[in-house]
């Protein structure tokens, strides 16, 4: 069995519209202490992360307390959501999850978004196979994520973990690769 635990960001700095150096708030740097504790009996071996800043630093703290080195993977990256910062991004989100092709001038669709989240997913559980892991990333990629693997996770799923930060998806993978269980976990 290999065990991925995919862990959203804690509360980020909204005011930083710099999508990959967004740092935590006081209150996120907090948090990631429930999900240092929370990942502390897991037994994880490798610990992975989005480029992102605010995913790294989520993780950080348990990482560096186990002595686990940190892999920045480009693939668990969050959407690029196009040129400029949106203002109504519950418009837009709903878009995104009407229509999986749903993109602005140079952002990602959410069937994109998912392509290349898995991807990294399945790439990171061939290569660790009967490991445990931690992921650091992101509330859309990772409802993709579910999405593939559970279809009933759609907009309205998206919409209730809105505003959980941080918050834990564990998944489950066989000996071949096939996802048998997803457990979620509220931190707060």
């Amino acid at each position: 069995m290999t065990k991925v635990y995919y862990v959203r960001h804690a509360e980020p700095n909204y005011d930083n519209h710099n999508d990959a150096l967004r740092e935590l708030t006081p209150k996120g740097l907090h948090d990631r202490k429930l999900v240092t504790k929370f990942l502390t009996d897991k037994g994880i071996n490798v610990a992975v992360s989005s480029p992102f800043r605010r995913a790294i630093d989520t993780i950080k703290e348990f990482a560096d307390l186990e002595g686990i080195q940190i892999e920045v993977i480009d693939g668990f990256r969050e959407r690029k959501v196009g040129n400029g910062w949106i203002d109504n991004f519950t418009s837009f989100t709903q878009k995104q999850w009407d229509d999986f092709n749903y993109k602005l001038p140079n952002g990602e669709c959410l069937q994109e978004v998912q392509e290349r989240n898995v991807s990294a997913l399945l790439k990171l559980i061939e290569r660790y196979k009967g490991k445990n892991m931690v992921v650091g990333g992101h509330g859309t990629a990772l409802s993709t994520i579910i999405n593939y693997f559970d279809t009933s996770f759609g907009y309205e799923e998206f919409i209730g973990i809105k505003n959980k930060m941080p918050w834990i998806v564990e998944f489950r993978f066989d000996s071949e690769a096939h996802c048998y269980d997803i457990y979620k976990y509220d931190l707060l």
